[in-house]
């Protein structure tokens, strides 16, 4: 392998290490320091900072890195379950995203910020509409139902509490609008 590429690999694995340890060090706590995200990806400040020169960058990146994962795991998730425990557990993980985007506050404010949020609800409805249709498919969930209004409604989910507590609130609530879906 020539030195260029092992390199552009080499960086490219230090930015999913980084990503990948920030989504986990802000689901921890929001305002974790970047040097604290580098020194768990091991990799040096300066290298984080080459991929991602602000604090807002690298929240940015972690927002649509995990999003773009979401939204691919559509596939694998319905291969894996029925449709509607797919449903379930494709929302309860979108949920800790959400949770992850709501804790970062004041960074995804800037005009940056929104045009990156924005930019997510096209895959995540296209990806909602996958589970709707399987679900129907299935016989579980009625025709019909808009992507973008269970969105909404289950936008819910975010707003519990992050414990057990929480947990089974959002279990509950998420029964709650399973049965309203249902033919």
């Amino acid at each position: 392998m020539s030195e260029p590429a092992r390199q552009r690999a080499d960086a490219l694995k230090n930015r999913e290490a980084i990503l990948q340890v920030a989504h986990d060090a802000l689901t921890e706590s929001p305002d974790v320091s970047l040097n604290s995200i580098a020194k768990r990806a091991g990799v040096g400040p300066g290298t984080l900072y080459r991929h991602f020169p602000t604090r807002e960058a690298l929240l940015l990146e972690v927002h649509q890195h995990g999003i773009d994962r979401l939204t691919n795991t559509v596939t694998e998730v319905l291969a894996t379950q029925p449709p509607l425990e797919a449903l379930r557990s494709w929302f309860t993980t979108l949920t800790g995203y959400v949770r992850i985007k709501h804790g970062l506050g004041e960074a995804l404010h800037s005009a940056a910020a929104q045009e990156v949020v924005s930019a997510s609800w096209p895959p995540v409805t296209a990806a909602v509409q996958r589970l709707l249709d399987a679900c129907v498919e299935s016989g579980e969930v009625r025709p019909g139902i808009d992507p973008v209004d269970v969105i909404m409604l289950l936008s819910c989910l975010w707003r519990t509490p992050d414990s057990p507590e929480g947990a089974a609130q959002a279990a509950r609530l998420m029964d709650l609008a399973i049965d309203g879906f249902r033919p």
